[in-house]
C-alpha cells in the first residue's frame, strides 16, 4: 500500500479478531513511530507494549472508575457515561495490543512530538493491514502513580498516546471530510 492510500484509508478501529500481533511487527510499528520529527531532534519518545489480557483488562477498569471520578459533573455526555458505567464494556475494543507512547521528560513539545510519533506508527499500521485507535479514555489513569506503577513507567513519563493495535474484522466506512479551509498569503 502506498502512503497516500494509507492516509486516505486510515480509520479508527473498534471491533477486532482474536489473532495476534507478532513482536516482529510490532518492532516495525515503532521503528517507524521513530522516524517521525521531535522538535530540536529531542526524541523524548519512549514505548510501552501491553500483551498481557489481564493487564489490558485492569487498565479499561480502572480508566473507566478514573474517568467517571474525575470528569466534571455536567462535562460528561450521556452517551459517555452510559458506556463508562458498563462493566461490559471494554475501551480497547479486545484489541490484542496497546501500545503506550509517552514522553519521558517535561520539555517543550514533547506531547507534540509523540503525538507525530503516533501518527506514523498508526500510518505504519495501517500499511500492514492493521487497524488501529487512540484511546483517549485511558490517558487520565495511565497518567496517575497507580496507571504508571502498572506498567512500570518511571514518575517523570507522561503518557500521551495510548493506541491499541490488531487486525480489524472489519474496514471502517470512510468519513466525509469537510474542505478545508485555506488562507493564501502571495506576493
Amino acid at each position: 500500500m502506498d502512503l497516500k492510500e494509507a492516509i486516505h484509508s486510515r480509520r479508527s478501529v473498534r471491533a477486532y479478531t482474536t489473532e495476534p500481533v507478532s513482536e516482529n511487527v510490532i518492532r516495525e510499528l515503532i521503528d517507524a513511530a521513530v522516524q517521525a520529527p521531535s522538535a530540536v531532534n529531542a526524541q523524548p519518545c519512549t514505548f510501552c507494549v501491553v500483551r498481557d489480557k489481564g493487564v489490558l483488562a485492569k487498565i479499561s477498569r480502572e480508566a473507566k472508575a478514573h474517568m467517571v471520578r474525575t470528569t466534571p459533573v455536567g462535562l460528561m455526555s450521556h452517551h459517555f457515561s452510559e458506556v463508562l458505567n458498563d462493566r461490559n464494556f471494554d475501551i480497547f475494543y479486545h484489541a490484542p495490543v496497546l501500545v503506550l507512547i509517552s514522553a519521558i521528560a517535561e520539555i517543550p513539545w514533547a506531547v507534540e512530538d509523540c503525538a507525530l510519533a503516533a501518527e506514523n506508527l498508526m500510518l505504519a499500521a495501517r500499511g500492514a493491514g492493521l487497524g488501529t485507535c487512540w484511546i483517549g479514555f485511558s490517558q487520565g489513569w495511565l497518567g496517575t502513580p497507580e496507571g504508571k506503577a502498572l506498567l512500570k513507567l518511571p514518575a517523570a513519563y507522561k503518557p500521551v498516546a495510548p493506541i491499541i493495535v490488531g487486525h480489524p474484522k472489519s474496514s471502517p466506512a470512510p468519513v466525509p471530510r469537510k474542505d478545508p479551509e485555506i488562507r493564501w498569503i502571495n506576493p
